[in-house]
């Protein structure tokens, strides 16, 4: 689908898009099925586990889901997100999961090309977002039927390949496959506009003649702005019934990579702007001294680039991960499976019941349970202890393990498990728990503090696996505005981006619409909540309006 070129805008406005989705991961994929007339209803020939559930669906089954009452539905129910209409979601299409059920949704889709809400959806690859950039031989959290989304099967898709009986998981491979055949298959091509860069999103005032610009630009009168409909709205958005846009309209500026690597500016107008740009964009920083250093990483997929490259090798120095969460733990596995030794510090203690390997059951996850098995038994105390014992007392000194001119290599112990099920243990890794890294040398040694001393080790990369934050820099002041608390930047875990439960609506700002990480959820299978949340308010909108497009096509952009 072409843009239209900033280069036109003095002779030809763009017209007025209902919708611009910034982000094409399964956030954004989701939300565009449901835009594009797919309707949920109850399944007559199922029967829901939950009874309370249940009644209430069988109260309005001649309804789309979208079109009840998302609240009263949500009521009472439990889950793991803190959105209930994800909650929702969640157990309309995989009900009792969270017991090991696998009983089938109890949702049948319907299409009504009467119903399509014209919307774009930008973005930087194609559909599938960040799964494609992920490294495509590791295996997923959830399972492999828990990242489709509504209307297919995700084993239709991949062949019914399953990895036994009580793993079910997928390869990133797999899913960014999935999701990018899902887009064919259900007929979404024309809303996806691939290789975009949103630069810039700002809310244009309307409504009076010569109103300008919120953020100080120029101001412009309503004659450069839409396509000369009346866009105003009624109400303060409190309720999906009434307006959300607040006699506003948003100005989505960007550029998009052709061929030659050429960048196209372009320019759209939305009534309202999704933002389901997900929380991988910005990795996670120490910030501590010589980050910037060149041997120094924030994504796992450098240390697979120099595995690939021989850079490294069983005789090179220890690898230094930096995190206790997954991304480290798959790091720690990437290193051991290709006998690079390793330098695992994290800050938790080793019971930390927050740690994410105390909430995976070993059946499904033996690969995790293995590092976390590592990180409990091979710690650096206990390898010291079995090096004393080994050689006789060894007098350590702060100054002498700061400033020494090249640390050894921790000494190891080495450990064979025994033949009873449990996973063999990699004898070239030693883990730091309670320990930070205090800075980095240029002459590739790390300094770390814990237990009230410090200690230097060379190294041959480092790989910070903290964590990611979301990358807003093209709102307002990087969007902090719109988080639980102002005053903090955004993040998916301490500080998401406040949104009225049921609509996804931020509250302090009408019209701007989040789902995905950005508001606490993290996994496909409750980011849908969001797609519903979004796609109830605006039909509920623009029917009310009588502004939903009859032809089902964008073709106007």
């Amino acid at each position: 689908m072409p843009l239209l070129e900033e280069t036109t805008l003095p002779q030809e406005h763009p017209p007025t898009l209902p919708v611009v989705i910034i982000g094409n991961g399964p956030s954004g994929i989701c939300l565009s099925y449901l835009l594009s007339g797919y309707k949920p209803y109850i399944d007559t020939g199922t029967v829901h586990p939950n009874p309370i559930l249940y009644r209430k669906l069988q109260e309005t089954k001649h309804l789309p889901i979208t079109e009840q009452d998302l609240e009263y539905l949500s009521e009472g129910l439990e889950g793991r997100s803190g959105n209930p209409v994800a909650v929702l979601f969640d157990t309309l299409l995989h009900p009792n999961a969270d017991f090991g059920y696998e009983f089938p949704p109890v949702l049948q889709w319907r299409r009504d090309k009467l119903q399509h809400i014209p919307h774009v959806v930008l973005g930087r690859a194609t559909p599938g977002g960040a799964w494609h950039a992920m490294e495509g031989s590791m295996l997923t959290i959830s399972l492999g039927i828990w990242m489709e989304l509504p209307g297919v099967n995700y084993r239709d898709l991949t062949n019914g390949k399953r990895r036994g009986a009580t793993n079910d998981r997928a390869t990133p491979e797999e899913i960014s496959s999935y999701y990018r055949n899902y887009v064919k298959l259900m007929g979404l091509q024309k809303n996806f506009i691939d290789n975009t860069y949103v630069t810039s999103v700002l809310k244009l005032c309307r409504g009076h003649k010569g109103e300008g610009l919120e953020n100080g630009h120029a101001e412009q009168g309503d004659g450069g702005v839409g396509d000369g409909r009346d866009g105003g709205f009624e109400g303060n958005g409190g309720e999906c019934e009434e307006s959300g846009g607040g006699g506003s309209l948003w100005e989505v500026r960007g550029y998009q990579r052709v061929q030659n690597d050429t960048h196209v500016p372009f320019c759209l107008f939305a009534e309202n702007v999704v933002l389901a740009t997900g929380a991988s964009d910005s990795p996670a920083r120490l910030g501590v001294e010589g980050e910037e250093l060149p041997f120094v990483f924030h994504s796992i997929s450098d240390l697979g680039l120099a595995v690939s490259q021989r850079k490294l090798d069983p005789n090179s120095d220890p690898v230094l991960v930096v995190g206790a969460g997954l991304s480290a733990a798959d790091a720690v596995l990437c290193a051991c499976n290709n006998n690079i030794p390793v330098l695992h510090v994290f800050r938790k203690n080793i019971d930390n019941p927050d740690l994410i390997f105390k909430q995976l059951p070993k059946t499904l996850y033996p690969e995790y349970h293995k590092v976390y098995h590592m990180m409990c038994s091979q710690t650096h105390a206990t390898s010291m202890a079995a090096s004393s014992a080994a050689n006789g007392p060894q007098a350590v000194s702060v100054a002498s393990s700061v400033c020494a001119k090249m640390c050894s290599k921790p000494k190891h112990a080495k450990t064979n498990m025994a033949a009873n099920g449990s996973p063999s243990l990699f004898p070239d890794y030693t883990s730091f728990p309670e320990h930070c890294v205090v800075s980095f040398q240029s002459d590739m040694k790390c300094v770390l503090q814990g237990n009230n001393s410090l200690k230097a080790f060379k190294i041959s990369m480092a790989l910070v696996l903290i964590g990611t934050n979301p990358n807003l820099f093209f709102l307002k002041g990087q969007g902090q505005y719109l988080g639980l608390d102002p005053a903090k930047p955004i993040s998916c875990k301490q500080n998401p981006i406040d949104i009225h439960p049921y609509t996804f609506e931020c509250n302090k700002e009408p019209g701007l619409f989040a789902m995905g990480p950005l508001v606490g959820d993290n996994f496909v299978r409750f980011l849908k909540g969001g797609a519903l949340g979004i796609a109830s308010c605006l039909m509920k909108r623009f029917k009310k309006k009588g502004k939903l497009i009859k032809n089902g096509g964008n073709n106007f952009i």
